[in-house]
């Protein structure tokens, strides 16, 4: 079950101001909107391998409070785990179409829909769940408060599932209990089902937000890929 996202007015949070890391390419803005392709594309991107990245996780060293339920309802068991570079966490996969109308999400493919994401483009809209891979991290709360490691929109994260990575940048908040979200261009990268009503992945998908990075402008997602790449070998080089 999907938990409606929550915008920053909901939130009534903030997260960090802008850290040093500044994508090195600006691409234009997504073209104007289109049905996306209907077959999954189902790939690794960037070239670190996704069970490197995982087998340089190792044990989780936890830095949350506590633990955050994968649905509204469910036992609270997922952890956030941190390293001196990155934090991560073990969950599901929730489809978030949330942000601009599209053929792919809008009011009738997801009951659930909100025209809002906590951030916006350079361009002032609000993101695009069909095209722009991004992830949704939980408010600040006493369980664990994101921005007092380096997490803010814009952050660059690696989703991996069944030994793809796909890079993305944090670009919605959620419920301050709930964590494993993602959007509907995640989703389809990784081959899994991109159906906000029905779709998803119930285990198995890792998030690995590197603190302290930042893209800009948020909806460049070939800097994503670029950044991500980049951080990912300096993850593996510090052992």
């Amino acid at each position: 079950m999907r938990v409606p996202s929550l915008t920053p007015a909901v939130a009534g949070v903030a997260l960090l101001a802008p850290a040093a890391l500044h994508a090195p390419a600006v691409l234009p803005a997504p073209a104007a909107d289109g049905p996306p392709r209907q077959r999954p594309v189902a790939h690794s991107e960037g070239a670190v391998a996704a069970a490197d990245l995982l087998d340089r996780l190792g044990t989780c060293h936890r830095i949350s409070r506590g633990r955050y339920r994968t649905d509204a309802g469910r036992p609270a068991t997922v952890p956030v785990c941190g390293t001196r570079d990155a934090v991560y966490w073990k969950a599901d996969l929730d489809v978030d179409c949330d942000g601009r109308s599209t053929a792919r999400c809008n009011r009738h493919t997801d009951p659930q829909f909100s025209t809002m994401t906590a951030y916006e483009q350079s361009d002032g809209r609000h993101l695009d769940a069909a095209r722009l891979p991004y992830i949704v991290v939980p408010a600040p709360s006493r369980i664990w408060n994101p921005r007092k490691y380096g997490v803010r929109g814009g952050s660059v994260a690696a989703v991996l599932y069944r030994g793809r990575v796909r890079y993305a940048v944090v670009g919605d908040i959620g419920p301050r209990d709930v964590i494993g979200e993602a959007s509907y261009a995640t989703a389809r990268g990784l081959g899994i089902r991109a159906d906000p009503s029905g779709g998803g992945a119930p285990a198995g998908v890792t998030y690995i937000v590197f603190r302290n990075s930042r893209v800009h402008p948020i909806e460049n997602h070939a800097a994503a890929v670029s950044a991500g790449t980049r951080l990912a070998r300096l993850f593996l080089a510090h052992r």
